[in-house]
């Protein structure tokens, strides 16, 4: 039986950055299909969920973060900016080209680029709401400069909102979080039991 995953993403997220190609490995290895799924975490999700920005969460939550971000950081063997220049960062633009390169080449482009993405902002210090910057990432992937005209149609926007509901529907209420057959999986470092979910079929 082959396996479709619903992968909700943030692509300004750290958590996201530590798990992507991770997730995609797992993926992989399985045979399973990845429904990639940008969605407004902050805008969208937060406000049902009852999650907090980053800046409005108590200092103790905030300090343990940056702690949990540099173990794994560390234990995966990943660099990341713990205070990178560009953070926070408006993840809208990114989405939406995201979707645009899903929607005209298929989930492993877009799976490449959301790689691309997340890399820019923990590992290379760059401002992903940048119009410029897009651009750069979609030439480095070897994908047309026209999705950035596309990821500005109506149709995309449509479905940046639809999916993000579609997250709130699901249960989603952070990012990386992943979905199979109604199952949720919150979490980069839930990955071991997405592996084992998809190895039982």
């Amino acid at each position: 039986m082959i396996h479709t995953v619903d992968y909700y993403l943030a692509p300004q997220s750290p958590w996201a950055y530590l798990g992507h190609q991770r997730f995609a490995d797992v993926a992989r290895a399985a045979g399973a299909r990845i429904n990639l799924l940008p969605v407004d975490i902050g805008g969208k999700v937060f406000p049902v969920s009852g999650g907090l920005p980053l800046a409005q969460r108590a200092p103790q939550r905030q300090a343990y973060r940056l702690l949990e971000l540099k173990r794994f950081s560390d234990h995966l063997g990943m660099p990341l900016n713990l205070h990178p220049k560009h953070f926070p960062v408006n993840g809208d633009d990114a989405a939406r080209l995201i979707i645009a390169v899903d929607t005209h080449e298929g989930s492993d482009m877009a799976m490449v680029l959301a790689g691309a993405v997340l890399r820019a902002v923990w590992a290379e210090e760059r401002d992903i709401a940048d119009a410029g910057e897009l651009a750069s990432m979609l030439t480095v992937c070897g994908l047309p400069a026209v999705r950035l005209d596309d990821s500005r149609s109506a149709a995309v926007q449509q479905r940046y909102e639809a999916d993000s509901q579609r997250a709130v529907a699901a249960g989603v209420f952070g990012a990386p979080s992943y979905v199979i057959a109604g199952e949720l999986f919150w979490g980069q470092d839930r990955l071991d039991f997405v592996q084992r979910r998809l190895a039982r079929g």
